[in-house]
């Protein structure tokens, strides 16, 4: 007899329509899965066996083939041992069979429990999407998957609960209200208070502005001089999420296995701080089934790159196309895969390998060659996508020894939510989140100066040498600093604060 169940897989980050197909025929006893499958699935083979023995039911001693249609879309994972389980089952004439618009999916234990898999809500996602009303997933994920309105989700412990409902001699409840969304909203950034640095106004100022704008910031300074606490700092300055933005971060870390236990939705804004170590898979993503990066992860949030010069230089060079178009692309043989990344990138470095170089206090011990090659580690292209760049020079005893700032990270925040707020009226539906997002149309309609600021900019352009994409930058995070003044216009000052942040700015 051929039985039907449906279920899932998991392309990048979208879901994709699996018929898994069971046929039980006579002959040697013998167990085959095809549909381009993976070792993962190919391993449900022991599952499946040992779960339906261990759930008070036979497991069909005759040839068994599992197709998962359709074959030329590559599986891979343990999600699809219930749906399998469930077709052998329906294919032997011990449960009825499931009606046609319900999906099945799940991981299974060998006592025939249900284990919490990765994926499930992109899945589930896609399974509402193509009409389906019904959607049975493990307990575990159950609120997770309760996330997407409009198709009841029901939780199953165990092989045998889900036996005995299709028997009809228990009933299994769907998830009775779905997760409300806004309640994600509203709860407290984390990390350090932004009030816990002492001293750096300068460079307090400008994670302001680029937490603002959305702009990506380089801090230079010698060892211990807070460029790492800076960026910690920099989650607690930054908005909330909207519920959209929480549902996307939260796709990507169910599909990664990043979710935490009991929690079904992320609600902070990702900060990620890979090692230099990383590979370049690592950071960007892929492997032979493509997997999120970090640059991925860091999606809404900030990627934070510690001694920047210290990463490799094929890993740093990979991260300028991403940083311009927002997404990364990775290609293998089988397909391409399309993975967000639009990110918010703060880096820092020392500014020679000792560190000391320019410090007022130290001496360096590096010779001049030796602080050039370090600094050019980091290639011109590379450098030419920061908008900000602020020297965090040695703190000072005495502002060590002072109380902290007045000014917290409530308050900073409350400035850069009215910032961010003029420029989701400026931009409307246009697509456009944040200022850095803006191209060469944008900056020309919304970057308007009046003219003493216009001739600042030209006379800063000829003597800093600044490319037409730095002028841009310039006019950007101008911009920004005129939406944190709540100023329609871009004047003189905020040119100036700009300018500031360029890299050796001569007078």
């Amino acid at each position: 007899m051929l039985a039907k169940t449906r279920t899932c897989a998991l392309v990048g980050l979208d879901g994709v329509l699996v018929e898994t197909e069971v046929d039980i025929a006579p002959g040697l006893p013998a167990f085959h899965i095809v549909g381009l499958a993976d070792t993962a699935v190919q391993e449900s083979k022991e599952r499946v066996r040992a779960a339906i023995r261990n759930s008070g039911v036979e497991f069909p001693m005759r040839r068994i083939a599992v197709n998962l249609a359709p074959a030329d879309v590559r599986k891979s994972g343990p999600a699809y041992d219930l749906p399998i389980a469930i077709g052998i089952l329906i294919s032997t004439g011990q449960v009825p069979e499931l009606d046609s618009k319900s999906i099945l999916l799940g991981e299974l234990a060998l006592d025939g429990s249900l284990r919490a898999t990765q994926g499930i809500l992109p899945m589930v996602a896609v399974g509402k999407r193509q009409g389906f009303t019904r959607a049975f997933v493990p307990r575990l994920n159950a609120d997770e998957a309760a996330l997407v309105h409009g198709i009841e989700v029901f939780p199953v412990a165990n092989l045998a609960e889900m036996i005995a409902y299709l028997r009809s001699e228990r009933k299994i409840e769907p998830v009775s209200e779905p997760v409300n969304l806004s309640e994600y909203r509203a709860n407290k950034p984390v990390g350090p208070d932004i009030s816990d640095v002492r001293g750096q106004e300068h460079a307090k100022r400008a994670i302001e502005v680029a937490a603002a704008g959305g702009h990506n910031l380089l801090m230079a300074g010698p060892p211990g001089s807070g460029k790492t606490l800076l960026a910690k700092s920099l989650p607690s300055i930054l908005p909330s999420m909207t519920p959209d933005e929480a549902l996307d971060v939260t796709t990507i870390y169910s599909v990664a296995g990043h979710l935490p236990v009991g929690k079904p939705m992320i609600s902070e804004r990702p900060f990620r701080a890979p090692h230099y170590t990383i590979s370049n898979a690592g950071l960007v993503g892929g492997g032979a089934n493509p997997r999120p990066g970090e640059i991925t992860l860091s999606h809404r949030g900030v990627l934070f790159l510690d001694e920047l010069p210290e990463f490799g230089h094929a890993s740093l060079e990979v991260l300028r196309q991403p940083i311009e178009d927002k997404v990364v692309t990775i290609s293998r043989a089988q397909g391409t895969t399309t993975y967000p990344a639009n990110f918010m990138l703060v880096a820092a470095m020392n500014p020679c390998p000792c560190g000391y170089s320019g410090d007022t206090e130290q001496q360096c011990t590096c010779s001049s060659s030796a602080v050039s090659r370090y600094q050019r580690r980091i290639s011109g292209p590379l450098l030419d996508r920061f908008d900000i760049f602020v020297d965090v020079p040695r703190v000072a005893y005495e502002k060590l020894n002072t109380p902290p700032s007045p000014e917290n990270s409530d308050i900073v925040r409350e400035r850069i939510s009215r910032a961010i707020a003029i420029q989701h009226r400026r931009f409307g539906d246009s697509g456009l989140i944040s200022n850095s997002d803006m191209g060469p149309v944008e900056v020309w309609n919304f970057c308007a100066v009046d003219d003493s600021a216009r001739s600042l900019m030209q006379m800063a352009m000829k003597q800093l040498s600044l490319s037409a994409r730095g002028l841009h930058r310039v006019s950007k995070v101008a911009r920004t600093i005129a939406d944190l003044a709540d100023s329609p216009e871009i004047l003189t000052a905020h040119v100036t604060e700009t300018l500031q942040y360029r890299p050796r700015l001569t007078a």
